[in-house]
């Protein structure tokens, strides 16, 4: 399997002119419906910042529902395209509530204040639905996983399902930064839960829909096709 194939994912990414994906893609400086550059959040050092939020940068501002993989002989990009608006037409819209933004281990991101159930359902079913587009993943791939002090039933769910953290182990959240130590984590999440406070319309969510992200080698992924669920 070439490593110049591209990648695509199956994810959340609210609206493009929502409060919510204004206040994500400016933190990561990066319009993941475009494909371009956008000017960081007020408050933030520009100098510095890009190494805080390098990492997402590249996956843009989302929630990911199937992670990333490369096509499966004998599949395109329209054979993906054409499951999405299928799957999305029998799946009812999901209310998930309040969002607060928080520290998950070394990184924050905004996760819903309640846990979801059928946000989680919905998560399942990306799983598995869209499982047969996916190419098996390479030998350094999966090496690369594995350095992570995974679980048995990570490693487990890792060979069937090409990720770790699904199921179970799946967690609802749209990132913000990379990994940073905890004076600057602290430092940080205090900016982020200022200036969401005060975002109206961006603390709510409704998961309304869901997109393909595609990926070329060397560049982020961008936002290729979306679907309105229901």
């Amino acid at each position: 399997m070439s490593t110049l194939a591209p990648r695509y994912a199956i994810y959340f990414v609210p609206g493009a002119h929502t409060a919510l994906y204004r206040f994500g893609a400016s933190v990561l400086g990066y319009d993941c419906y475009r494909g371009n550059d956008i000017a960081p959040i007020d408050g933030v050092d520009a100098a510095s910042w890009p190494d805080v939020v390098r990492e997402p940068r590249v996956y843009g501002f989302h929630a990911t529902l199937k992670a990333p993989f490369r096509l499966a002989p004998g599949y395109s990009e329209a054979d993906v395209a054409d499951a999405l608006a299928a799957f999305g037409a029998e799946q009812a819209q999901v209310p998930v509530g309040e969002l607060e933004v928080r520290a998950l281990k070394s990184f924050i991101a905004i996760v819903p204040r309640i846990p979801c159930a059928a946000l989680d359902k919905l998560a399942q079913a990306c799983v598995r639905d869209f499982d047969r587009f996916r190419a098996p993943m390479s030998e350094s791939e999966r090496t690369r996983r594995l350095a992570s002090n995974l679980t048995a039933r990570q490693i487990e769910r890792l060979d069937r399902w090409g990720y770790p953290y699904v199921f179970e182990d799946f967690r609802f959240h749209m990132t913000l930064t990379g990994s940073l130590a905890p004076p600057e984590r602290e430092r940080i999440l205090q900016l982020f839960c200022d200036k969401f406070a005060r975002c109206a319309g961006a603390r709510s969510l409704t998961i309304d829909r869901i997109v393909i992200a595609r990926q070329m080698p060397g560049a982020p992924f961008q936002v290729m096709r979306a679907t309105v669920l229901g």
